[in-house]
């Protein structure tokens, strides 16, 4: 590593955002400094954590900061709080159960610069059982949402399903409706020219919210699946799996309502309120529609399955 990669300009400012994570947040630490030849910041943004690793994880390293945000506000208010004294260049968002894999940063930052009006890049996302996380998607619409949502637990392939994660599509560089927030790359001028995550979501479809605001600034939003991460996934879904259904249904509800806001889509609004109502109830009492649909592809996989 050269002087050079110790200017200020150059130090990456990463943001994790911790609720009691555990040892994944050490593996996630550890897998930095092979993902980079930047100097990182890392910013823990704390929702109140109990275990204690996120204080042993600042006295551990030196480019380690712990930021506690007052109490458990959510992702998006966090990543906020991480991000509110840096005003440009890039910065990375991750939730701190991932493990970047070697050059994984410097190979989303390699794209970045192949793509001027990106706002966000995020990489391929591959979970623990080697399946491949269907992390770059379209909007959300009325027919794909209601299809995905109503079919896709019982019929992964099913076509809405396919069209609103575009798993039929092998993966390559491209343009996406939204990148998973669970890690990518973001232009910090850009997420601050539209204000940022919305407050108003606790979880879920926060990420799909603040690429639709971008998209409509003239951002676009890359899939790099050049750069590989490891997600463990699925903390607070264990530990409070009621809770995390509802708040995924009301953010979807939030979202979804969000795009039809006149008087005369009062009607369409009670239908999605109903809908994702009834669902969140099934989800309650059914483990393969709280699961949704399975994915797709695994790592090694050229055609996704049937």
């Amino acid at each position: 590593m050269t002087d050079e990669t110790h200017v200020d300009s150059d130090t990456l400012r990463v943001v994790a955002v911790t609720y009691s994570p555990g040892a994944s947040l050490e593996d996630f630490l550890a897998s930095l400094p092979t993902s980079t030849r930047r100097p990182v910041d890392v910013v823990l943004a704390d929702n109140g954590s109990t275990d204690g690793a996120p204080e042993a994880a600042a006295r551990a390293h030196a480019d380690v900061r712990l930021l506690p945000t007052g109490g458990n506000l959510g992702y998006g208010p966090a990543v906020n709080a991480g991000l509110a004294d840096v005003r440009r260049g890039w910065a990375l968002v991750s939730n701190p159960d991932v493990v970047l894999e070697a050059g994984a940063v410097d190979e989303l930052l390699a794209v970045a610069a192949r793509w001027p009006r990106a706002a966000t890049v995020g990489p391929a996302i591959r979970t623990q059982d080697g399946e491949l996380y269907p992390s770059a998607r379209d909007l959300p619409q009325l027919s794909t949402g209601a299809g995905h949502a109503v079919f896709g637990w019982a019929w992964p392939a099913n076509p809405w399903t396919a069209r609103y994660r575009r798993e039929r599509e092998a993966p390559r560089e491209r343009t996406a409706g939204w990148l998973s927030g669970s890690c990518f790359l973001i232009d910090v001028e850009a997420f601050h020219m539209v204000g940022g995550f919305d407050p108003g979501y606790f979880m879920y479809f926060e990420d799909v919210d603040l690429a639709e605001r971008l998209g409509r600034a003239g951002y676009l939003h890359v899939y790099a699946p050049s750069a590989v991460v490891v997600h463990e996934g699925g903390h607070a879904t264990r530990r409070q799996p009621h809770r995390m259904q509802r708040v995924h249904h009301t953010s979807a509800l939030r979202y979804l309502s969000s795009r039809y806001p006149r008087r005369r889509h009062r009607p369409l609004r009670g239908a999605l309120r109903a809908g994702l109502g009834a669902r969140m109830l099934l989800s309650y009492v059914s483990g393969r529609v709280a699961a949704g649909a399975r994915f797709q592809r695994t790592v090694n996989e050229q055609e996704p399955s049937s």
